[in-house]
């Protein structure tokens, strides 16, 4: 490639990265995303989640077997009363949208007696959820609410809520050859009744470990918690800022690392995944810098070739001559 291409492919790689300008980057996050720490700075206040205590949890696993019961989940080959099931840590599946695990140790400093910490995992629903965004075909949504729903209806089974969940939750049915599903925590919401988010883990839970009711009101409790035992609590609220703001929030008194809960940041992966792509496609300038480019090319070409070299189908007049002259010398 000689200096004149390399120079256009130069100025059409800086015309497709002009596409996307920082300015375009930063107006098209949303407002859930904005805030000096890059988290939610607020959630809408209609917004419903739940706070788990997990110095308060038994591990009895009333969650599960209510979550079964309510999602009509295949019954287990064992009752939820087995404790044999804390040997393996377990996570999230299409036939169980929530689980508990056992961790070694104590839930807090204060609590020096107890032997183990329980962890509960599920659908985070978050503020601003990666799932929603990376399906192509609205077959997850987010409700008023604040429940991440799915409609399986329009699903195209291209996994890629899978891929995008920084919580890794969505499950795939990979069982079922004719129909298969993602599936995950719904909330409890029932979309053919149009009643919202209703956990039924949360209503079965013995300790009150579990408690559900607006976020606002939620947050504001463990705070309060915080503040009246620290010696309890760490000074964390897990899901408060993590990937921008989730439903569930957590109060821990031992580091999330040490529960099987992913240290992640505060901005929500979507604020940056969609910035870069209306960035890049806003005005059409990406595919217009691109076409230039194969312009540029193609020109470069046409104008390198000498004005007497033969086009497509043409023979030069030398080749014709030469042609001509071995015909004559071929004896008749």
């Amino acid at each position: 490639m000689d200096q004149k291409r390399r120079k256009i492919l130069q100025l059409g790689l800086a015309a497709a990265s002009a596409a996307a300008p920082v300015s375009a980057l930063a107006d098209s996050q949303p407002d859930a995303a904005k805030s000096p720490s890059g988290a939610a700075a607020a959630a809408n206040p209609d917004h419903v989640g739940v706070l788990y205590d997990t110095t308060l949890c038994i591990g009895c696993r009333e969650c599960e077997a209510a979550c079964n019961r309510r999602n009509n989940l295949p019954r287990t080959p064992v009752p939820f009363s087995d404790r044999e099931v804390f040997r393996t840590p377990r996570r999230p599946s299409d036939t169980a949208f929530t689980v508990v695990n056992q961790y070694q140790g104590s839930p807090s400093t204060d609590q020096a007696a107890v032997p183990y910490t329980y962890c509960k995992v599920q659908c985070m629903h978050c503020l601003y959820p990666s799932c929603v965004s990376a399906c192509i075909v609205g077959a997850l949504t987010k409700a008023a609410d604040g429940s991440v729903v799915y409609n399986a209806t329009i699903c195209l089974g291209c996994r890629y809520c899978q891929v995008a969940c920084p919580f890794e939750v969505p499950a795939y049915e990979f069982n079922e050859p004719l129909k298969p599903r993602v599936r995950k925590c719904e909330f409890c919401t029932d979309r053919e009744k149009g009643t919202g988010a209703n956990p039924a883990c949360a209503a079965a839970c013995p300790t009150e470990a579990l408690v559900f009711g607006r976020r606002a009101d939620l947050l504001a409790t463990a705070k309060e918690r915080i503040a009246s035992r620290p010696a309890r609590y760490l000074n964390h609220v897990y899901g408060e800022f993590e990937v921008g703001g989730t439903s569930w929030l957590y109060l821990v008194g031992r580091p999330v690392a040490e529960l099987g809960l992913l240290p992640l940041p505060t901005q929500a992966p979507p604020a940056r995944t969609e910035a870069i792509q209306h960035g890049i496609f806003r005005y059409g300038l990406l595919p217009t810098a691109f076409y230039g480019v194969l312009a540029g090319v193609m020109w470069l070409n046409h104008r390198r070739r000498p004005d007497d070299e033969p086009g497509i189908g043409e023979v030069s007049d030398e080749a014709s001559g030469g042609q001509a002259a071995r015909d004559e010398e071929v004896p008749r």
